[in-house]
C-alpha cells in the first residue's frame, strides 16, 4: 500500500499531495495532543485549513490519515539517513558519525516518531508490513555501514543486532525522555552509547581471541 494508492476524487496530482501534506501537518499535531482514537476526522480537516466536505475528496476514512502520517514520517527519517549516512565508508569513524547523525534525526523528530509507534498498531495489516518495510530499510543502511566500519568479522546476526540496538536507542531516546533528558543532553547521551558500544565490542573480541 503506497500514498498513490490512497484513493482520491481529485485528479490532480500536485493537488493531491498539496492538500494531503496539509492534512499530515495539521494530523500529527492532533496524534500528539490527543491520540489517534480521540481525534475526529472534523478537527483534523479544521487543523488542515479546509471543510470536512473537501477532507473527504482525499481520503476515505481516518485510517487513511494515520497512513499518510505514518507513510511521511518514516519517509522523512529514510530521506535524513541517505542525506546523513554514507553506508560506503570503511572507517570506525564512519559508523560513529552514522550513529551521531541517527541520533540527532531521532530528537528532531522525536514527538512524530513517538506518535507513529503509538499509533501503527491501528493501520491494516497490509499497511503496517508496507510502512514498517522501510524501518527494514533504515535498519538495513545501519547494518551496511557496521559491516564497512568494525575491522573484525562479524557474523550476519551479530551486525543485525547491533544494528537494531542502535536504531532502538535512537528512538529510546524520545521515548523514555521524561526521565533520560532529566539526566543527559543529546550529545552526553549519544557519547555514551557510542562508549558503550565500542567497549563491548572489544571486550567481545578480546573474549574471542
Amino acid at each position: 500500500m503506497a500514498e498513490n494508492q490512497v484513493p482520491s476524487s481529485i485528479k490532480d496530482e500536485v493537488l493531491v499531495l498539496k492538500r494531503r501534506n496539509q492534512m499530515i501537518k495539521g494530523a500529527v499535531t492532533l496524534f500528539i495532543e490527543k491520540g489517534f482514537h480521540k481525534t475526529t476526522t472534523r478537527e483534523i480537516a479544521k487543523a488542515s485549513g479546509f471543510s470536512i466536505g473537501t477532507l473527504y475528496e482525499y481520503i476515505r476514512k481516518k485510517e487513511d490519515v494515520l497512513f499518510l502520517v505514518c507513510d511521511s514520517i518514516y519517509q522523512r527519517v529514510k530521506e535524513r539517513m541517505e542525506a546523513s549516512i554514507d553506508p560506503t565508508q570503511t572507517s570506525i569513524k564512519s559508523l560513529i558519525h552514522a550513529i551521531q547523525s541517527y541520533f540527532q534525526l531521532m530528537d528532531d523528530m522525536q514527538d512524530e516518531v513517538l506518535v507513529m509507534y503509538q499509533e501503527v498498531k491501528s493501520l491494516s495489516r497490509e499497511a503496517q508490513d508496507y510502512v514498517l518495510q522501510k524501518e527494514r530499510d533504515m535498519v538495513a543502511m545501519l547494518e551496511q555501514v557496521i559491516l564497512n566500519s568494525l575491522p573484525e568479522h562479524h557474523s550476519k546476526e551479530e551486525v543485525k543486532l547491533i544494528a537494531n540496538n542502535i536504531f532502538v536507542q535512537g528512538q529510546m531516546w524520545g521515548f523514555r525522555r521524561w526521565i533520560l533528558q532529566r539526566s543527559f543532553t543529546l550529545e552526553s547521551y549519544t557519547e555514551g552509547q557510542i562508549q558503550l558500544l565500542l567497549q563491548g565490542l572489544n571486550t567481545q573480541e578480546k573474549e574471542r581471541s
